[in-house]
């Protein structure tokens, strides 16, 4: 009986190590939180940029004033899905907010390969990167639906730059229409956009299709194609009008006399 003694004490404490083994790897396991972290998705938040945020679910119609929905084309980076947005009509004017909001955009993120002047003259040349000019041929016989397409799916060299909000890719395009010559009376300027880590008015402004923005491109048919009324802000009170019993309403001539 001796002998099974320490057998059987040997026993109890692998007993006990294994159950607290077993306990600890428990405790360690990612789905025992209380519900204090939950998997989710934050808004805005992709998983790549070649996926639509939660914002714009993947192939839905943006209810943000989007003029190009995802079912219309997909967003593979291939010369037909590509050229398949060529078609697709700008909706900004060229105007001059337009231009320098689109020359903040251009300057940030498509002057290190193509140029500040879009000539191909980029800081990453020199590094061995293909000198790729956007006033030349083909780029000056594109419309601006390609141009809008290409800059959010990328196509062979070029990445995708779908973080790039839809009005503000339009505004890039702008932009470059101004720098290519075909803006009418507008001298496009070409001057980088600030130094690494300058703000303020060197960056773009807040976002342009936030929940509480509304819908850019939404335009009113049928008989909700009037004016829209303004808001009780802007209104004016009305005067004061003395009230006068036992006066009878006089009649409007112009809607008929009042019942």
């Amino acid at each position: 009986m001796s002998a099974n003694r320490p057998n059987a004490a040997l026993g109890r404490r692998l007993s006990r190590l294994t159950t607290a083994a077993a306990l600890s790897l428990l405790g360690a396991c990612s789905w025992f939180t209380d519900f204090k972290q939950q998997p989710k998705i934050d808004p805005w938040e992709s998983p790549a940029d070649s996926i639509p945020p939660r914002g714009n679910p993947q192939n839905s119609v943006s209810v943000y004033g989007s003029v190009a929905p995802g079912f219309i084309y997909g967003r593979a980076p291939l010369p037909g899905v590509v050229d398949s947005m060529s078609r697709i009509p700008n909706p900004v004017p060229a105007d001059a907010r337009s231009i320098e909001s689109g020359r903040k955009m251009f300057q940030i993120n498509c002057a290190p390969c193509h140029g500040a002047k879009a000539d191909g003259q980029a800081s990453v040349v020199k590094y061995g990167f293909a000198s790729i000019s956007l006033i030349t041929e083909p780029a000056l016989s594109r419309t601006d639906g390609y141009i809008f397409g290409m800059i959010r799916n990328g196509r062979g060299l070029m990445p995708t730059y779908n973080r790039i909000e839809e009005p503000d890719r339009w505004d890039i395009v702008n932009y470059l229409r101004a720098l290519q010559g075909k803006v009418p009376g507008v001298q496009a300027i070409a001057a980088p956009e600030g130094l690494p880590g300058e703000t303020g008015d060197k960056v773009p402004g807040v976002t342009q299709m936030g929940p509480n923005r509304p819908a850019p491109y939404f335009k009113r048919t049928g008989s909700q194609a009037g004016p829209p009324a303004a808001s009780a802000a802007t209104q004016a009170p009305a005067p004061a009008v003395p009230s006068q019993p036992n006066v009878p309403a006089r009649p409007d001539t112009t809607k008929g006399v009042r019942p």
